[in-house]
């Protein structure tokens, strides 16, 4: 009798796809409403590597206003950074009045990689966890919304990810040496994220766990969950008037040869219809 674990049913893509493209849609009404209230968003994606974070996020933002829905993905700090308040850096990126500001990845980097890496002291982790609720309760107290999602994928689909992504010249930016070490230190990430979720998950900004092994359904149940916890309403964009465009008057454009035109590479894709 086989061993192995079957395969995670994954939704069909036709299906997938209309539902897609329905949430866009209701996420567009969503932004609406965010700018006409002046409400305030944070949604902070969190996991394990190649669990889904960033694909989630490309599809939530794919067709809204960068000017209101913003990602946040900040590097690693610099040396003037290591020597402020642990929460400093983050607090600029904070969203104004009708803003949304998706985090990909947090100050939760405290309570994760910093902890099982080692580039955090034992003092500076449990202060986090002191500090972080305390933190969130304030943003919350100041009528900021706080959404935090945990992208859970189990450790046979991390490596197979891992590897896809080690022969994907497109994609193999996004494997890092830390990354892979995830791979040998499973169980201390795993014992990092239980402590987490003991400190850090409050009534004010609960802990969301999105189960990432079928990625389609993982970015329709993230997208449908956060819809559900932001009161929006539908506010219609002011419809715009286009005008008829006037005859030009008085202009004679520049010859088309004294321009420097791109090269037209994709004039090479189109077929010669003389050519059977």
């Amino acid at each position: 009798m086989s061993t192995k674990t079957p395969k995670p049913v994954r939704v069909p893509k036709a299906a997938y796809e209309r539902e897609l493209r329905r949430l866009q849609a209701e996420l567009v009404t969503m932004q609406q409403w965010v700018k006409a209230s002046g409400a305030r968003i944070v949604v902070i994606f969190e996991g394990r590597d190649a669990a889904g974070k960033g694909s989630a996020i490309k599809r939530i933002t794919e067709y809204l206003n960068p000017r209101i829905v913003r990602i946040m993905a900040l590097p690693m700090p610099n040396d003037r950074e290591r020597g402020q308040w642990y929460f400093q850096r983050y607090i600029e990126h904070l969203p104004a009045a009708g803003e949304i500001v998706l985090m990909d990845r947090s100050w939760y980097n405290r309570a994760g990689v910093e902890r099982v890496m080692g580039y955090c002291t034992n003092d500076e982790y449990h202060r986090f966890l002191h500090q972080a609720p305390i933190f969130e309760r304030m943003l919350v107290e100041d009528g900021i919304l706080v959404v935090k999602y945990w992208f859970s994928v189990s450790d046979r689909e991390q490596e197979r990810r891992f590897r896809s992504r080690q022969k994907d010249p497109m994609r193999r930016w996004k494997l890092s040496e830390t990354d892979v070490l995830s791979i040998t230190k499973w169980v201390d990430y795993s014992k990092a994220k239980d402590d987490m979720f003991v400190h850090t998950d409050i009534p004010e900004a609960h802990w969301w766990v999105v189960e990432s092994e079928d990625k389609r359904a993982s970015r329709l149940n993230v997208m449908s969950h956060l819809l559900s916890l932001v009161p929006f309403e539908r506010t219609d964009p002011p419809k715009i008037h286009i005008p008829s465009r006037p005859k030009a008057v008085d202009y004679d454009r520049p010859p088309r040869e004294e321009m420097n035109p791109v090269p037209d590479i994709a004039a090479r894709l189109i077929p010669d219809p003389d050519e059977k």
